[in-house]
């Protein structure tokens, strides 16, 4: 039994854009309760729950509060597991990029079940479920820290697993 096979992991929430004004911010909710949180707070013009869309699709609608009124005009992306980054159910709501606007969202994602996610804890469960290895996964924090191009060809690289492809063949050499 694989160590993420009986690990319980809570749904986890963040902003995934700096923490800064600008056009569009991004918070990405990921666990088991993603889409549940996702039909309580989105209402989408289309009328159809995220619950109810398929995996990697898109859907303009609104971030509304318990008496139903608009917060903000938002899109929101779900990815299902297993083939999202972290391997679980993901949404990500692009808002705009006001801090006060972005903070009001992530406080009722955390109202209806979703935890804080740590710094790096996306990449973790990525690992986790294995949808990285480890050295793909310190390979996105290379890539997010790159100051140059030859740093950044590197990391792009391994995060495509160079490193990993480079042990297979030693192995497969050596045995």
């Amino acid at each position: 039994v694989l160590f993420c096979e009986v690990l319980f992991m809570s749904t986890i929430a963040a902003v995934a854009t700096p923490d800064a004004v600008g056009g569009i911010s991004v918070i990405r909710i990921s666990g088991e309760k993603s889409l549940e949180i996702a039909d309580k707070i989105f209402k989408n013009y289309a009328g159809k729950a995220p619950s109810q869309m398929d995996g990697y699709t898109c859907a303009y609608g609104q971030i509304i509060n318990d008496n139903n009124e608009k917060i903000d005009d938002v899109v929101l992306t779900v990815f299902r597991n297993p083939k999202s980054y972290t391997g679980e159910d993901v949404v990500e709501v692009s808002c705009h990029g006001g801090r006060y606007i972005t903070k009001k969202i992530l406080r009722m994602i955390y109202k209806y079940g979703a935890e804080p996610a740590q710094g790096g804890e996306f990449t973790k469960r990525a690992f986790l479920n294995g949808r990285l290895d480890l050295s793909q996964a310190e390979a996105v924090m290379d890539v997010i820290q790159a100051k140059n191009s030859m740093a950044l060809k590197s990391s792009v690289e391994q995060l495509k697993g160079s490193v990993q492809k480079a042990i297979r063949e030693i192995r497969a050499r050596l045995l």
